[in-house]
Order: structure tokens, then sequence, then C-alpha cells
């Protein structure tokens, strides 16, 4: 309610003033003369502009639209039988709070790679054939997520299991803040259901393992040596027409320090494939290095629990019952398919919200 904010501006909430600091700097460069002498630079601090654009202007709105709203309290405490002024006040309060509401969610994406876009992959775990189609299954949920979401959606590697389902795959999400929001959807997701493969119609519980990892930009520093990776080339599958199933074009590589694996096969040319590979590995390696700097764990791979019971932060039931279970935060949704048709936000929100209240 609007009583609960009193009358402070909500730009204090968003720190708005070192926002609006931060955006003429940006102004004041890009008028410069030279401005375009470095194009790399110039677009970066367009970019940053823009970025900033897109949280100054809706908080100003918000600012504003509070103003109005005391301006209107104050009317309908002076005119008690307004009753048609009341409502709309009301009306016009909810609108706001839910604005505020999603804006604050986007606040609490802090953290320093949260705003960059975001490679995900997914495994499946104990379970084999079974295991196989719920990684699809998964692949399919996080494809629909994005496209809710508006984001950029581009399949890097798809490799199919023999019979059914997959043996892995990774999505590349580009947007703002790809990563800080599909962040929460690391580690072990489990499924119960009847079984489509048991010819005795009965239960099966599957798992299959999500990582995610920032999309590094070109200006972050990552070494890596040539004598440290292990390049193999093979043929792509999936879609894709006759091509992949003439030439070499997919690329794997092996980091080989960490056991790093990643793998590409969108393009037609190896050497395409590779480079988005490199990316890959290089946003891996990148992760790698900011779980140690933070003292979890020595490597990435060993932030990965085991893909198995006990060790799941979400499970999904289909029989006897529908619920989606999200074991972090307790959030339970009963329309199972609505959330495998991408509808993930409630578990993300809440998952943000507890994360951002620990730090």
């Amino acid at each position: 309610m609007l009583y609960q904010f009193g009358y402070q501006s909500f730009g204090g909430i968003f720190d708005l003033s070192v926002k609006e600091g931060e955006l003429l700097k940006l102004e004041k460069e890009m008028a410069d003369g030279g401005f375009w002498n470095n194009q790399e630079r110039a677009r970066q601090a367009i970019t940053e502009s823009n970025n900033l654009k897109k949280w100054i202007q809706p908080w100003r709105e918000f600012d504003s639209k509070l103003v109005e709203l005391r301006e209107l309290l104050e009317l309908i405490d002076s005119e008690e039988e307004e009753k048609e002024l009341r409502d709309e006040w009301f009306k016009e309060l909810d609108v706001l709070e839910s604005g505020v509401g999603s804006l604050e969610l986007k606040t609490m994406l802090r953290g320093e790679d949260d705003h960059r876009d975001a490679l995900l992959t997914v495994h499946p775990g104990a379970g084999g054939l079974e295991s196989q189609d719920w990684a699809e299954m998964l692949t399919r949920m996080y494809r629909k997520w994005g496209e809710r979401n508006g984001f950029t959606i581009n399949v890097l590697d798809f490799q199919p299991g023999e019979e059914a389902g997959i043996k892995s795959a990774t999505i590349e999400f580009s947007g703002l803040s790809a990563y800080g929001y599909l962040k929460s959807e690391k580690g072990v997701h489990r499924l119960v259901r009847i079984s489509p493969f048991d010819a005795q119609s009965r239960r099966h519980t599957s798992f299959a393992s999500v990582f995610v990892y920032p999309q590094v930009d070109d200006d972050i520093e990552v070494d890596i040596e040539d004598s440290d990776l292990r390049v193999d080339t093979f043929r792509a599958s999936g879609a894709g027409g006759q091509h992949v199933n003439k030439t070499d074009s997919a690329i794997r590589i092996t980091h080989l320090p960490t056991g790093i694996v990643v793998g590409c096969q969108q393009e037609r040319s190896q050497h395409k494939n590779r480079a988005t590979a490199m990316k890959m590995l290089k946003s891996a390696l990148y992760e790698h290095a900011v779980s140690a700097k933070e003292e979890k764990k020595a490597a990435v791979e060993a932030t990965k629990t085991g893909i198995e019971f006990g060790h799941q932060i979400r499970s999904y039931v289909f029989q006897p019952y529908t619920m989606v279970n999200d074991h972090r935060t307790e959030i339970k949704v009963g329309d199972v398919q609505k959330v495998m048709d991408g509808d993930l936000d409630v578990f993300i929100e809440a998952y943000l919200k507890q994360f951002s209240s620990k730090n």
C-alpha cells in the first residue's frame, strides 16, 4: 500500500541520483567531437547509456505517479463520499505497486556478471533413456521461457540421444540480464511421471542437470594455451539439411587442465563453429575463475552436485498428482504444464528475492 511507502521518493530505493550522474557523464562523453575515433568504446558507451535509460526512465515515471497519488489521496481525505474517486485511487495504486515490484526485482541483479548474456547447458543424469528425454523437455522449457521474456535464443550445440531425448544441449540467451535471471536455474532438476517408455506404465524418477555461464566480453582476459586444448571434429547431427551428413563441421573442444568440454555445430563452417566454441570455452573458464576467487570451489565442475536423488533444486511431478516444487524457496505450482511451457518467473523471482536478502 502507498501508506507503507510514506511520502518518500521511489528514487531513493533505486539511488536515482547516482544513476543519473552516470548517465550525464556518458552523455558528455558522447557529445565530444572525437567520440567516434574509438568505435569500440563508442559502441560500449552507447550500450551503457541505453541500459541506464531503461532503468532511469521508469523510476522517474514512478516518482511522478507517486506525487499524483499523494495529491489525490489528500483530495479523497477531504471528500469522504467520493466512492468513484476512491476506487480510482486504489486502481492506480495497484498498477503502481505492480510496476515498482517488477522494477525492484531488476535492482536485485547486482552481481558483476548479472547484466551479461547467458550460456545454458543441459545434461541427462541417472535414469538412462528416461533422463535423456527429461533433458530434452527441460531444453524446450528454457527455450519457451526465453521466448516469453523477449530474449534472443541461439541453440549452439544439440546432441540427440540414440533412441530418444538428448545427450546434451547448449543454448545462448542474449538480452539484458539474461545471466542474472538464469543463474537461479543452476542445479539438478528431478522428474516424476508415468514413463512413456515403460510397457507396464510404471512411475519413474529421472534427473537432469542445468548449468549456466555468463557470456563474457572480448575485453575480459582469459588465458587459453593451445597445448591445453583437445579439438575434435565430427559430423553435425539434427536439423541442417544434407550438408550436415557430408562434412565434419561440428567442433568439440576439451580444456584438459579443467576437464571442461564445449561444442558447437550450429554453423556449416568448421571455422565458425570453432570460433563460437572458443567463445563458449572462454565463458566457462571465466566462470571457473570467478568461482575459485570467491572460494566456493577450485573448479566449476566441482560446483555441480551429483545428478541424482537428494541433490535436486526442483522437482516436477506429473503423477500421481501435478506439482512443481522448488526446494530452495518452497515455492509450489500445481500447473506443471504451464511451467513446462516456460512460465518460470515465479521461481526465478523467489530465488532472487531470497538470494538478495542474504547479501
